[in-house]
């Protein structure tokens, strides 16, 4: 069975957030390198929710009150999405009832919490590539200059791709990938963000 059975078998074919059955696609919660992607980190989704989950400008706070519903779903991936946008809805008054009356496991709060969703903007660390670009959890960058590892002989090479990042929640000059088989710290200012089609 393939993945976009699995999910839609698991919804009814209806959209696990707001229950559409309008434009249903797989979406995979990001970052997928520590939580999203295949069964327990997607979720069967309609455009209107895909949408608004991805850009913060076109979230419509009434949409969203579908989730005193889907909030008690027992799939992963359905309570971590659920969590994040009643956490960007927050300052609209309804959404904080919710919240406290959810309850995420460590780990499922821990993946909740990667977007940075429950932090108000003058506390959000923003990653930027060498050209100013935005980096986010799950993107692709491109080393601009040869890198040596620390605490081995290995050099990432200029020009190597480092596929679905990490961000340092800590420090914004930071991110984390996988160089080959070695997870390696990189400095943002030696990359630079690659595009969908490269």
């Amino acid at each position: 069975m393939s993945l976009q059975e699995e999910l839609e078998s698991r919804s009814g074919n209806k959209c696990e957030l707001c229950a559409s059955t309008n434009n249903l696609a797989i979406y995979d919660v990001k970052p997928t390198i520590t939580g999203g992607g295949g069964v327990d980190g997607s979720l069967l989704a309609c455009e209107t929710c895909r949408i608004q989950i991805d850009d913060a400008e076109a979230t419509e706070a009434n949409h969203w009150r579908c989730l005193n519903d889907s909030m008690w779903s027992e799939h992963r991936a359905v309570k971590v999405v659920a969590w994040r946008m009643l956490s960007r809805l927050r300052n609209e008054g309804w959404p904080k009832d919710l919240l406290d009356m959810m309850y995420l496991e460590d780990d499922d709060l821990r993946f909740a919490k990667e977007s940075g969703d429950h932090l108000d903007e003058s506390e959000k660390i923003i990653h930027r590539d060498a050209n100013g670009v935005i980096l986010q959890a799950g993107d692709s960058v491109v080393l601009i200059k040869d890198l040596k590892v620390k605490g081995s002989s290995m050099v990432a090479k200029q020009g190597t791709a480092v596929r679905r990042i990490s961000l340092d929640h800590e420090n914004a000059n930071f991110i984390e990938g996988k160089v080959g088989p070695t997870q390696i710290v990189i400095i943002t200012d030696y990359v630079k963000k690659m595009s969908e089609k490269e």
